[in-house]
């Protein structure tokens, strides 16, 4: 009984400690999550399966070229009334009622030598359409990896922020601390220690919310990595560059990005090979109004068990391996002559979706230009943002300083004191907020002009 309680027991611990193994937090950088976001997504999956039905459909194109053959077994058993070409030769009665069988099958080979050429236009547009296929999931790619990215840049900040409030919080403690002394011993009023306790608990308040903030910035983050919500995961922090001038801005040129953005974009490489399917398509509509020609061939055999000659019964292997097989070679010619013009309707109809994913094609690129207009303007102005912020920043810390030390020798008030504390925290979390949203604006460039890849994504 005692090692029965004893194994009990010793499994019910082996569970909780495994229990506690698996609620272990989960440490992801920056390149573990992009790597788990590409695996994970489920519009890359599709895009994926998209790409090898293309696959299948070209394999389907090239066994267009090759010849059919079909081949058919029948067998039937017939009761009642007959004709017997036999016993009218015979000079007997030829209808009779009996019970025959009889075994027929054939095998027939037909091949295409002329249909205006839609075999090789078809080839050509499935090929196209594969190469679409590739190119959408190359931009579904970087969709992922910038979504990935921003939302992972949006947990930094989050946490960024939430220092700053937690130092906020703690100086303004000290503070408080230190205004309690001052008021027991009368050099201070009382009023700045409930004004004081007021500022600690507005601090408190903007804690809680920044944590809030930053558990949503997570959930999103793990809702784009599509991974366990319930489990715990550690963000890493990448050392982020903010030495950036306006000088270096300005060794871009927004021309040879808009060049750029327009040669490797993979939405427009989709868009023009979608064009150039339909293009085969418009091709095969109109070579329809050609003829075309086939080639056939084939052979047949049949058994009965009313089938004689000369009033002798034959046997099975004389009549379906000999006597019976018929063989047969031929062509045949069709020329289209008048159907309801519905080969006009769709030679039209082509016409008009080729003209649409043209103008798309137009409007794509468009819009791409402007695209890339409007992030480098971002890009520099978010810049020039950062360089004064980061000013504003050092400023507002010598100003609360120097008010601190005021405040300490009596020549300032508490409410001086605060403003500086409230510009300078102010100042803080502008200048973080200024340096991510450079970062982030880096990114939409990159993604913009089609630079995105999966392999050491940096901030």
């Amino acid at each position: 009984m005692k090692r029965f309680i004893s194994s009990i027991l010793f499994f019910a611990l082996l569970s909780v400690t495994s229990n506690l193994l698996a609620q272990e937090k989960r440490t992801i950088t920056l390149q573990e999550a992009i790597e788990i976001a590409l695996e994970n997504n489920y519009q890359l999956k599709q895009a994926k399966n998209n790409l090898e039905l293309a696959d299948y459909n070209i394999r389907s194109e090239y066994a267009d070229f090759l010849p059919s053959v079909n081949a058919n077994f029948s067998g039937s058993r017939r009761t009642g009334q007959q004709f017997i070409s036999d016993r009218f030769s015979e000079g007997l009665d030829p209808f009779v009622d009996i019970t025959s069988q009889s075994i027929s099958g054939n095998v027939s080979a037909s091949i295409p030598l002329f249909n205006g050429f839609e075999n090789i236009h078809s080839l050509r547009a499935s090929e196209q359409s594969k190469l679409s296929e590739e190119e959408s999931l190359q931009r579904a790619k970087e969709q992922v990896i910038f979504n990935t990215a921003s939302n992972y840049l949006g947990v930094l900040l989050d946490m960024e922020l939430l220092e700053i409030r937690k130092e906020n919080l703690e100086n303004s403690r000290k503070q408080l601390e230190q205004v309690e002394a001052q008021v027991e011993v009368g050099s201070r009023p009382t009023v700045d220690l409930y004004n004081q306790e007021a500022q600690v608990a507005n601090e408190e308040l903007l804690l809680t919310q920044q944590e809030n903030a930053l558990k949503f910035s997570k959930i999103l983050l793990i809702r784009q990595l599509q991974i366990d919500p319930l489990g715990e995961y550690e963000f890493t922090v990448p050392e982020i560059e903010s030495n950036i001038s306006a000088e270096a801005v300005e060794s871009y040129s927004l021309s040879e990005l808009i060049d750029q953005a327009l040669l490797n974009r993979s939405d427009l490489k989709s868009s023009i090979a979608n064009i150039r399917t339909l293009e085969y398509q418009l091709r095969m509509t109109k070579n329809n109004l050609l003829p075309s020609v086939s080639a056939s061939a084939g052979l047949s055999t049949s058994y009965s068990d009313q089938y004689s000659v000369l009033g002798e019964n034959v046997t099975f292997s004389d009549q379906f391996f000999d006597q019976r097989i018929n063989r047969s070679i031929g062509f045949s010619v069709s020329i289209p002559i008048f159907q309801n013009w519905n080969r006009m309707y769709n030679i039209q109809s082509s016409q008009v979706q080729l003209k649409n994913a043209e103008l798309n094609l137009d409007n794509s690129r468009l819009q791409v230009i402007q695209e890339v207009t409007q992030a480098y303007n971002d890009y520099t102005s978010y810049v020039k943002q950062l360089e004064a912020s980061e000013k504003s920043r050092r400023a507002s810390e010598r100003a609360f300083e120097t008010q601190q030390e005021r405040y300490n020798v009596g020549s300032s008030t508490l409410i001086e004191l605060s403003q500086a504390q409230a510009s300078y925290v102010e100042a803080q979390s502008n200048y973080t907020q200024a340096m991510y949203n450079l970062v982030f604006q880096e990114k939409l460039l990159d993604y913009y002009l089609g630079k995105l890849s999966g392999e050491n994504v940096e901030f």
